[in-house]
């Protein structure tokens, strides 16, 4: 039996923006994480796939080409250079909300990946593991940024660009994160789809914004190096409006970042696709709580609080 686990996350700074060759921050969350555990079986049977919280138990060469479970295998399968799979069963297991915006789909692929290489044999890199688990990303986003897959593959914060080489860097201190859903599902596809159409009919207006946010992931990364947590709240603050701005956010996002910021919040801002899904807030650890229950009081389906640290 082999098992690995992998984080989910969250954004910091710089969705959707991304997309178009802007800078984001994203980290790891560990307080949800997706589970594989991989098992011998019988002779003859091929790889099985049990996904616990969906309720699917199918073989892999009998789902469908385009099955983001079937994919990630057989992609691992085709990097080890193994042609006859294995008779192996893979059980699923994930804590991380679906269309929230934390990952769920990169988190799941992330630890399939570990899991199956691991019980062949193999220890992938952090590097081969997100290259692969991007080739999936483009089923469950179509125009995916790549950031997801680099920060839970890496299980470090990331400074990253779309293209260019992924940075991780040093964090002046640690930091406490209020995660609060609004328990609306929110396809990631689907509202970067809805950017993309916006962006194509106002080119100008769409690049000043992503231009805008890109200039506060960079100095969002600055703060953060520095410690300033501050001047990382007011950073969030100025880019949820940008978000606001954008067409991506929505009644519940906002009440629930308007409540944490009463609460005692740094600052506060949607996390991920938006329109629905969640909203992240920085506190300092004496207003956690109380963060919490106002997230909770405003209608937030679920809290979760997190700490992040450096590699």
């Amino acid at each position: 039996m082999t098992i690995a686990r992998a984080p989910g996350k969250v954004i910091l700074f710089g969705e959707h923006a991304v997309v178009y060759g802007r800078p984001a921050i994203a980290v790891p969350v560990s307080g949800v994480e997706a589970t594989a555990i991989v098992e011998d079986a019988s002779p003859g049977q091929g790889i099985t796939v049990i996904a616990l919280d969906l309720g699917r138990c199918f073989r892999v060469d009998e789902a469908p080409s385009d099955d983001p479970l079937r994919l990630i295998v057989e992609l691992t399968l085709r990097r080890l250079g193994i042609e006859s799979p294995p008779a192996l069963t893979i059980a699923l297991r994930s804590t991380i909300p679906i269309a929230r915006g934390l990952g769920s789909g990169a988190a799941i692929s992330t630890a399939i990946v570990k899991a199956l290489s691991q019980h062949l044999g193999v220890t992938l890199p952090p590097s081969e593991i997100s290259a692969l688990v991007y080739e999936v990303e483009k089923i469950y986003h179509g125009t995916p940024s790549g950031i997801d897959n680099t920060v839970i593959a890496f299980e470090s914060p990331v400074f990253f660009i779309k293209g260019r080489p992924i940075q991780t860097f040093t964090m002046g201190q640690p930091f406490s994160l209020v995660i609060g859903d609004t328990g609306i599902s929110s396809p990631t596809r689907d509202v970067v789809l809805d950017v993309r159409k916006a962006w194509e009919r106002n080119r100008a207006y769409y690049e000043t914004l992503f231009d805008r946010i890109g200039k506060v992931a960079e100095e969002g990364r600055k703060a953060i190096e520095e410690g300033d947590l501050m001047r990382v709240g007011r950073l969030m603050d100025e880019n949820h409006s940008l978000l606001v701005e954008m067409g991506v956010s929505c009644a519940e996002l906002d009440e629930l970042v308007e409540a944490a910021r009463k609460a005692g919040a740094l600052g506060a801002k949607l996390s991920g696709a938006g329109r629905g899904g969640n909203m992240v807030a920085l506190v300092e650890p004496e207003t956690a709580s109380a963060v919490e229950k106002a997230l909770k009081e405003a209608g937030a389906s679920a809290v979760l609080i997190t700490q992040v640290r450096g590699k």
